[in-house]
């Protein structure tokens, strides 16, 4: 199936999206100000060296360290046998490192000390004397055969090592030739910036959110990259011409009146991307809620009664939210620990099925997923590669009246938690006057149906309470005034 790319530029973000059959099957945004920062490479300073947690906090000039794990140094296998962090790393100690993993909540980046440098076909493993080949190219015949191609066009003074992109499967000896001297070219800049800085310096940025997809996701099935802003198309063109030329005839400018988004309904799909429930077309819905620790999914029958009989009913619904629940994660950028709750079914070939028709479904996403089976509960255990935020943590924060619980006390609630607080104040102080400052629906609650609660714990500490609603104060929030 062919896929088209939009791309959406404005001069403070970048959003591009991957339509196909007229569904958004993937959302990626990058802002100005908060670019990621997966691929960079830097010559990062040594802050901190933790022997009992086999890890280290370097400093690469973010506002938090960045986190290094001993599996995450190459130079801790030597011989087979891992060297422990504090015989390799010391305070102060430059290093050469790569962000692996973004920033994520309160968590700094996490980093890798083995670089990694991607091009069209291939990646570059300067450090590693080791040809792979993309997991994705099933024929082992044709891993060996690109194995082979690789180890010969390969200099002679390369020590290093190369994985081959599922995108080298078509390309002839010269695309490959070009990509491995862009990729070493790369990697001596890397080196030559290393000698002259001074750490912690950034020494190699990953390419910006349009290039990217341009390279990774652009393939010979995509009907046509369509870009919104003249300048941008420039960009990619020359881009392209360097590097892709088999794509230059497939940008193209969009000068429609109607936004670009608009026009394909992918400022729709951002808002049903943020949402918690997903309905499915049968009358069924999902309900996905992202925590710090997993994203759970629910699934529900809703109004769906199609079936002949029940079982078939719930295991269509199942089916169809295999589909839905693959394209969500895709869309959302969900990552780590997924737990999906399918509607129960009692025939353990309808489950299969399930599984099955899910793993088929995740197959087409570009990240890496484990999807392990049905616990003995019934949940379906899976994870997905997380290497940035995903689309919630991106364009939401947490509720200002809930704290990112979900729910807020009841304004009954708070009134009885505030005449609990004047009977405690009133032990330890003597005011002439308790004043209450509060939402109006909790003043409200105090001159009505609490009026008779309130005045009796105004006669029980012997001293006057008044009221005064504040109309920028959420239903939780409120203060005492001793007077």
């Amino acid at each position: 199936m062919t896929e088209d790319i939009l791309v959406n530029v404005t001069p403070f973000e970048v959003r591009v999206a991957l339509v196909q059959q007229g569904a958004v099957q993937e959302l990626h945004l990058e802002r100005a100000a908060t670019r990621g920062l997966v691929g960079n490479v830097y010559l990062g300073k040594v802050s901190r060296v933790l022997p009992g947690m086999q890890s280290a906090f370097i400093d690469i000039g973010l506002d938090r360290a960045a986190f290094l794990h001993v599996a995450d140094l190459w130079q801790s296998r030597g011989n087979g046998h891992p060297v422990p962090i504090e015989k390799l790393l010391y305070e102060s100690q430059p290093l050469l490192v790569q962000v692996i993993k973004d920033p994520i909540g309160t968590k700094g980046a996490r980093l890798s000390t083995q670089i990694s440098i991607a091009g069209r076909l291939l990646v570059h493993l300067p450090q590693d004397p080791h040809i792979g080949v993309s997991q994705r190219i099933g024929s082992e015949a044709e891993r060996a055969q690109l194995r082979e191609k690789i180890q010969r066009l390969m200099p002679a003074d390369e020590k290093g090592g190369f994985i081959v992109r599922t995108m080298a499967e078509e390309a002839d000896e010269a695309a490959l030739l070009a990509d491995i001297e862009y990729l070493r070219k790369r990697w001596r800049q890397i080196l030559d910036g290393s000698k002259a800085g001074v750490a912690p310096v950034l020494l190699y940025q990953e390419l910006s959110l349009v290039q990217r997809v341009l390279r990774d996701v652009a393939t010979e099935q995509t009907g046509g990259v369509v870009v919104d802003a003249p300048a941008a198309l420039e960009e990619l063109q020359e881009f392209a011409r360097i590097y892709m030329p088999a794509l230059v005839g497939k940008l193209r400018r969009y000068g429609g009146e109607r936004p670009l988004f608009d026009l394909h309904g992918v400022e729709e799909e951002l808002e049903r991307a943020l949402a918690r429930r997903v309905d499915l077309k049968s009358g069924g819905y999902l309900i996905i809620d992202q925590t710090e620790a997993m994203t759970t999914i629910d699934v529900n029958t809703g109004g769906y009664v199609g079936g002949r009989n029940f079982d078939d009913t719930i295991f269509r619904t199942n089916l169809e939210a295999a589909h839905a629940i693959a394209r969500q994660l895709r869309v959302r950028n969900l990552g780590g620990i997924i737990i999906i709750d399918f509607i129960d079914m009692g025939s353990a070939e309808h489950r299969d099925t399930v599984l099955a028709e899910l793993r088929r479904a995740l197959a087409r996403d570009r990240t890496k997923s484990s999807v392990n089976g049905f616990t003995s509960l019934g949940l379906v255990e899976m994870t997905r590669k997380r290497t940035r935020e995903s689309l919630a943590h991106v364009l939401c924060e947490p509720c200002a009246t809930c704290g990112g619980k979900g729910a807020t006390k009841t304004a009954r609630t708070v009134c009885y938690g505030i005449l609990r607080e004047i009977q405690r104040e009133a032990r330890q102080f003597n005011p002439r006057e308790f004043r209450i400052l509060a939402s109006q629906a909790v003043i409200d609650l105090f001159l009505e149906e609490e009026a008779q609660h309130l005045a009796a714990v105004g006669d029980a500490i012997g001293k006057p309470i008044s009221l005064q609603v504040e109309s920028l104060y959420s239903q939780e929030q409120y203060d005492i005034i001793l007077m």
